[in-house]
């Protein structure tokens, strides 16, 4: 039955996915210490109080048993208060002692908690002296203060411990969130962070081990990426010269079906080594916008319509903005393509004011693209995604990044419909920043001109 209950208590523990921080922990572990450490020091102390009480308590008896040894021995008779000859109520143990011709104390505890003390010693007529006496109220009083003091010191000891640990788990817990953060804008691309600067602080615990070898890692991977680019880059280079030269080829064989077929793939394949190369330099982080005052409104819809005039597109508020044309388009032109590839008609395009949305009507985006963005090579599941290498929506993610703009992904579902329901569609929005990126990728706050949305 204990295992019975054990199970479902740890599963429902998982399912409410309970969470305790640090500081918590610690304190608690302190305070469950102390307190034990101060059960055990309160129960020692009391029973040795106790203990030389009683010491005390039975060396007087034995004591004043002498003294009336002594008086009777003289006079003949009891003389002494308390004492008695031959006791019925004298304890079996001591009566043993005495019959082996010692005096001796003895200490009995009654049931109502109630200690006497017993002092006996046999005489020279075969007789047994024994004095009889309680356990001192004085003494009470002074075992009974004594243990006041004590859960009064173990109160505050817990207390104190508990103190302690919410201040040392609070610094530990603080430098561990710093720590996560800086890791975190790390795992975001943020390569300058470093985890160590990030928790900052005088003394050095094991945090700054793991803030030391998180940021190696970090910079580890960096290296790596930086190679795997540069690989990239050079092979894509290294390829750009027989691809054209393949395709200039191409074009010069006789009309028909095979020619077309050849230069149909040469041209992919071009086109995927100008990806290729493109990625390999966004990812590079030394792309910097060329920037121009332009229209929106009237730029997305000279560009769409360009592209494909079936797209539908609706200008909801103009807007003047400060961007680069050319990368602007790039990102524009590679959602409708992605959504001419992977979605249904009509595609419609939103402009209002700095934001451009861009929707289909097909299966929606992958649950992964939805998670983790785009992912060169990925082109997610086959319903939406079976054809291509996942470069388009990885360059235009990149585009953005250079504009100083956000790109997100979204399905449209209806309302209060769960997640097993298709998708109505999928929508990307592009955000431009309300202040262009300078030259160095800042972005400084420019006062509005005359005529500016």
């Amino acid at each position: 039955m204990r295992g019975y209950f054990r199970r479902p208590v740890t599963a429902l523990v998982r399912r409410a996915g309970l969470r305790t921080g640090l500081r918590w922990k610690l304190s608690a572990a302190i305070a469950l210490v102390g307190a034990l450490v101060a059960v055990a020091l309160s129960l020692v102390v009391h029973n040795a109080a106790r203990v030389s009480m009683l010491d005390n308590a039975r060396d007087l008896a034995d004591d004043r048993l002498v003294i009336a040894q002594r008086n009777y021995e003289l006079s003949g008779r009891v003389n002494f208060p308390g004492a008695r000859i031959d006791d019925p109520a004298l304890p079996r143990e001591l009566r043993a002692k005495t019959e082996a011709g010692r005096r001796a104390t003895y200490v009995s505890d009654r049931a109502g908690g109630a200690t006497d003390i017993w002092a006996a010693v046999p005489l020279k007529d075969g007789h047994v002296m024994s004095l009889h006496s309680g356990f001192t109220d004085r003494s009470s009083v002074i075992l009974k203060d004594l243990d006041q003091a004590l859960v009064i010191g173990s109160i505050a000891v817990v207390l104190g411990g508990s103190a302690i640990g919410v201040l040392i788990g609070g610094q530990m817990s603080r430098r561990l969130r710093k720590a996560a953060a800086a890791a975190n804008r790390v795992a975001k691309g943020e390569t300058e962070v470093r985890v160590r600067d990030a928790i900052g602080g005088v003394v050095r615990d094991e945090t700054d081990d793991l803030a030391r070898a998180v940021d190696a890692m970090a910079d580890a991977l960096q290296q790596r990426l930086e190679a795997e680019r540069r690989v990239t880059a050079d092979i894509a280079h290294e390829l750009r010269t027989p691809v054209t030269g393949l395709l200039t080829a191409a074009e010069l064989l006789p009309p028909g079906r095979p020619t077309e077929l050849v230069l149909d793939r040469a041209k992919a394949m071009r086109t995927l080594v100008e990806d290729v190369l493109e990625v390999a330099r966004l990812d590079s982080a030394s792309e910097r916008a060329e920037l121009q005052d332009i229209l929106l409104g009237e730029f997305v819809t000279r560009r769409a319509l360009a592209k494909d005039p079936d797209v539908v597109v609706r200008v909801v508020h103009e807007s003047e903005v400060t961007t680069d044309p050319r990368r602007l388009e790039r990102v524009l032109l590679n959602l409708l393509t992605n959504a001419a590839r992977h979605g249904r008609p009509p595609v419609e395009v939103t402009v209002e004011g700095r934001v451009i949305r861009v929707r289909d009507h097909g299966p929606g985006f992958p649950e992964a693209l939805l998670a983790e963005g785009p992912s060169r090579f990925r082109t997610g599941s086959a319903d939406r995604a079976g054809r291509g290498h996942g470069l388009g929506l990885t360059i235009a993610a990149g585009q953005a990044r250079v504009l100083g703009a956000r790109l997100t992904f979204r399905n449209v579902r209806p309302v209060g419909a769960p997640a097993h329901i298709p998708a109505e569609g999928a929508v990307a929005v592009l955000w431009l920043p309300e202040h262009a990126p300078t030259n160095t990728g800042s972005y400084p706050i420019l006062p509005d001109r005359p005529g500016r949305g």
